[in-house]
């Protein structure tokens, strides 16, 4: 396998470009392969599509490449629910990297930027 490179764009337009191999998922790049790993990601489910804590805007110029989540996926269900989704957005633990995707660009929504407290996710705090 080959890497390819995959840039981040933070909300304040800084950008973070990726070596990966491909056959690894987007969300994968960002939180193991990253050293430090990509701010914006969570990814508090391991990327098992349980959440949309790794939530991204696929650039615009891409999005005929990466696709569109099906109508009636998990992903889709709970991109319906992510208060910042776009036409654009992917769970970036179901966009697998492959050559065609090598320069691929994606942005952090901004609210991916704040802290998730671990009180918020056992459903104990705010």
């Amino acid at each position: 396998m080959s890497e390819i490179k995959v840039t981040f764009v933070q909300p304040d337009g800084s950008k973070r470009i990726i070596d990966v191999e491909e056959g690894n998922t987007l969300m994968e790049a960002a939180k193991y392969v990253a050293q430090p790993y990509v701010e914006g990601i969570e990814a508090i489910c391991g990327g098992q599509c349980i959440c949309a804590t790794c939530h991204v805007w696929v650039d615009k110029k891409w999005i005929d490449e990466v696709g569109l989540p099906e109508d009636n996926s998990q992903e889709q269900a709970w991109l319906d629910y992510e208060k910042t989704a776009r036409l654009t957005s992917r769970l970036s633990c179901q966009v697998k990297l492959t050559k065609r995707l090598d320069g691929l660009v994606v942005h952090i929504p901004e609210d991916k930027n704040e802290r998730i407290s671990p009180k918020a996710i056992d459903g104990f705090g705010d």
